[in-house]
């Protein structure tokens, strides 16, 4: 019944950000509106939004002292090329980690918005592939 529909991100100039998101992150804008723009990704049918606040706020939460996560993360076929695509445009990235059958890294957008980038083992329950099976035997039951 429920899936989805959008995640908002919380930035404090909305043109910047909609060129950064739309050149390093390949979303293309929906509609835009007083304070805020819609985007959808090339693949998937999440959407994205952008909301212009007046101060930079977390998108991330505290686990404990010493470590965070992000609220949620973007989903790749190929980390390395990701890695590389950032990297090369100057974005400020952590280093490539592995961690529980697949590798993540973070990168920073322009309010310092940290993001969580990921690409599944293939045998992980969680790969899309995996969750796809899952979502496929609970329609049948």
């Amino acid at each position: 019944m429920f899936q989805l529909g959008s995640v908002f991100i919380p930035v404090t100039n909305l043109e910047k950000s909609k060129k950064w998101y739309e050149e390093h992150l390949d979303v293309q804008e929906i509609d835009s509106w007083e304070g805020g723009a819609g985007f959808f990704f090339p693949q998937g049918s999440a959407q994205f939004g952008l909301i212009e606040v007046t101060r930079p706020q977390p998108t991330e939460f505290e686990i404990n002292k010493s470590e965070k996560n992000s609220y949620f993360n973007f989903v790749v076929n190929d980390i390395e090329a990701a890695f590389q695509r950032l990297n090369d445009a100057g974005i400020e990235t952590t280093d490539i980690q592995g961690f529980g059958g697949m590798k993540h890294f973070d990168f920073f957008d322009p309010d310092q918005n940290v993001f969580s980038v990921v690409d599944e083992d293939l045998n992980s329950p969680f790969h899309k592939e995996n969750v796809r099976k899952q979502q496929e035997q609970m329609r049948a039951k």
